[in-house]
This record gives structure tokens, sequence and C-alpha cells, in this order.
């Protein structure tokens, strides 16, 4: 078939002047973006309006999900209540214009096995309507391939994001205003939360959880995470910017935190952790924490600049174990934690270990109290603390030496500017002997104190 320039060119014009011919009708039944989705103003929906526009909206999502196409929101206000997701919907806005201001109930967006639903350029204005407890403004239970990209959310009552068994992408939103936490999942199946930025929230930043311990495998990546308050108190529960609890196999790397009131990273009873590239300034109690029942942590290349502990891999007594300490840069510690924290739990100090872990080629500079810590009491077993340059401490390396403490090894560090001593015994958090580099680590059986460089 013979099809030349002219030929285009002329079905071409024919097209546009048809579409030009469109009476006002057929213009407004016809999907106000072409192929991309349908105009949300089709069905009743007045941008800008004093109205609650909830019933129309529902309408709007309903039959869009049932044609399998997105629905399209104009620039404007939308005020509405809770609105429910269908499989596949796909809701999409003009970022920074489309704004869904909340009137009330339970959360704006709520779906319940809404697999392939995609959210995109809307902002969600909670107006700080309290919501009820385990809510966020958008709710997803049990939903498969969920997207929510370049997404607002401001003035929740509660939550921005709650997610229950979901599985999908979180990326390019906007956090601010939380009365509780930005981005709460639980028991995920596969999720990625990446490039958020997150300011202003009085429990936590992201929350990675489970209800009981095992693999979760999520990702949290390159977000800026700022201002995090511990709003209800406690003791580390919250003012975290990135908490994983029972989750299992979290990568947490290459995200901005900067002033938590407790810690920056924080995971609880959560195995093979890696805890990587994180930039993290001016938070006030562990800055990156393996804590409790995990097995396998890997916290690796970070800065710390201002907290009251800098890396803190710890809990051998409830079976935490098996660490990579490495490569980090932490400095300027502060001596004292928040109010709430146990009162014998000390600070000022750069690295602290317990068991079957390596503590290697980290710099630690102006520590108050301790460069680097080995054990507590008697929980201590198979640590090496070797290539470290520790400088300005009051105590450049302090090891655990009480009756029915396990081996460690300390060689090989350039150790300086620590006044009560380079490697030092404790018991618990007292020191008990003189400085070890200088003789007499022998006495102790269980200690391997080798050629470190010590300038006083």
């Amino acid at each position: 078939m013979d099809v030349n320039r002219r030929h285009v060119i002329g079905a071409s014009a024919v097209g546009v002047a048809g579409a030009l011919a469109m009476s006002p009708e057929a213009a407004r039944a016809a999907p106000a973006v072409g192929s991309l989705g349908r105009d949300v103003t089709q069905y009743g929906v007045r941008p800008g309006s004093p109205d609650d526009q909830t019933r129309n909206l529902q309408r709007a999502i309903d039959e869009a999900a049932r044609a399998h196409v997105p629905l399209v929101f104009p620039p404007g206000v939308y005020r509405t209540g809770l609105l429910r997701l269908a499989p596949g919907s796909q809701l999409i806005g003009v970022r920074g214009a489309s704004r869904l201001a909340f009137t009330g109930g339970a959360s704006i967006l709520s779906g319940d096995g809404a697999d392939g639903a995609g959210l995109t350029g809307l902002a969600f204005d909670g107006g700080n309507i309290p919501l009820p407890e385990r809510r966020g403004l958008v709710h997803c239970i049990a939903g498969r391939d969920i997207r929510i990209a370049d997404c607002e959310f401001t003035g929740s009552g509660r939550n921005g994001i709650w997610l229950e068994q979901v599985s999908g992408d979180v990326s390019n939103n906007i956090f601010t205003d939380m009365a509780a936490t930005a981005l709460i999942s639980f028991d995920a199946l596969g999720l990625i939360v990446s490039r958020n930025t997150i300011k202003g929230t009085s429990d936590n930043g992201i929350e990675i959880l489970r209800t009981a311990i095992g693999d979760d495998g999520s990702i949290v990546a390159d977000n800026r995470i700022e201002d995090i308050k511990a709003g209800p108190g406690g003791s580390g529960q919250y003012g975290n910017a990135i908490n994983a609890f029972r989750a299992g196999n979290v990568i947490v790397r290459g995200n901005r935190i900067r002033n938590c009131d407790y810690s920056a990273v924080r995971g609880n009873s959560a195995a093979n952790i890696h805890i990587t590239d994180n930039s993290v300034s001016n938070v006030r109690e562990v800055a990156l924490y393996s804590e409790f029942s995990f097995e396998a942590a890997v916290i690796a290349n970070n800065t710390v600049d201002g907290a009251a502990v800098g890396v803190s891999v710890c809990n051998f007594n409830d079976g935490g174990r098996l660490a990579v300490v490495q490569g980090n840069i932490i400095r300027n510690l502060i001596p004292k934690r928040p109010i709430g924290t146990a009162p014998d739990d000390d600070a000022g100090i750069g690295i602290y270990v317990e068991a079957d872990t390596t503590v290697t080629g980290n710099v630690v500079e102006n520590a108050p109290s301790f460069g680097i810590i080995a054990g507590w009491g008697k929980y201590l077993r198979d640590v090496a603390i070797t290539g470290n340059v520790i400088r300005n401490a009051f105590i450049g390396v302090g090891v655990s030496v009480v009756p029915g403490a396990g081996t460690a090894l300390i060689n090989n560090n350039m150790i300086s500017e620590t006044p009560r001593g380079a490697v030092v015994g404790l018991d618990h958090a007292r020191a008990v002997t003189t400085d070890l580099s200088a003789g007499g680590a022998q006495q102790y059986a269980q200690l391997m104190v080798g050629s470190n460089a010590v300038r006083r």
C-alpha cells in the first residue's frame, strides 16, 4: 500500500478539524486528557467547591477502575471524607495543585485488597483532624504492587500512610506536620520506600514493623528525614527517623537524617539488617542501633556528627549478636542521653559492641567518654577491634575484664589524645585498670592487646 506524505498530512488535518468541531456535550463526555484517562469533573465533581465531594468522587473512582483507565484530577481543592480504592485504581493529579482536603472519617483514601492501585501527583491535606488509632490519611491493607509517587501529605491527625501486607513502591513524596508517623508498614511483602522528604513528625519518620519476627526485605533508601520528635515520650519507641522492628533483611541506605530526639536508624530484633551510607547529624541518643534479639547486622560507611552514642550493637543477653561495624566516621559525641532512657546508660561513646563482631576501619573523634567499648560485664564474646583511628576521647578503647567475659582482640589501632588511657579494662561502665596498652594486659587471659599506635 502506497501511503505518501500528503495522505498522512491530509488525514491528520481531518482528525484535527473533527476534534475542533466536536460539540460541547461530546467534549465533556470525552476524556479530558485523551487516552490518559477520565477527568474527575465528568462525574459532577467541582474543584474549589465549598461542598463535600465524597459521593461524586467515589462514583468517579469506581467507574474509572471498572473501565481500567486512570482518573485525572485537574488543579483545585476537593473536599472529601473517606474514599475507597478499588483494585487497579489509578488516581493522577497535577503535582502541587490537585489537593484533597479531608472533612473527617477514618482516612481520605482506603484500600483493602486494592492490587495495582496507584496515586500520583496528589496532595492530601488532613487539616489536623484526628484519625483513629492505627490509621493513615492513605490506608492500604493486603495489596500487591501499590505505588504512591510524587504526592504530598500534610496536617495528618495521626499517620501519613499506613500499609499492612503490602508490596510496592512509595517514592518521591513529601510529608510535613504529622501528628504521629509519616509512613508505617506492617508485614510487608516487598516494599521500597525511597527519595521521600519527611519533616516534622511527633512519633517516628518511617516504621518497618512485623507482628512476629520474620523476613521482611523492605528497602528504605535515599530519603531526607528531619525534625523527628518523641512526642509520646518513652525510652526509644519514638523520636526515631527510621525504625525496623522484628523485620529481617531490611536495607537502610543513603538516607540524610537530621535533628531527631532519639535515633537515626533503630533496628530492634531485626536480623540481617544493613545500615549503610547514611548521613546523620544532631540526634540525641544512639545514632545507629542494632539491639535485642537479632542475628547479623552490617553498619558501614555512615557519617555521624552529633549523637550520644554513634553506633550500638548490643543486648547479647537477649541473643543480639554477629555484626560488622566498618568504615564509619563518628564525631562530636554529646555527654548525655534524653530524659526517659535508663539512668545507667552511658553517653559520649563512639562505638559500643558486645558479641561476635568486628570493628574495623572506623574513625572516632571527640568522644567525651569512650572511643570504642567492647562488652558489658560478662556479656562479651569474640570481638575484634582493629585498624581504627580514635582521637580526642577520654578513654580510647574500653573492654570488659570482669570474670566470665569473653575474648577480645585490640590491635593495630591509632589512638591519640586519650588522657585516661588508650586501652582500659572495665567493670561495666567503671574503669578498673591502668592503661593496658602500656602493659598488664597479660593478666587477663581472654584479652589480647597488640601493637597499637598510641600518642598521649
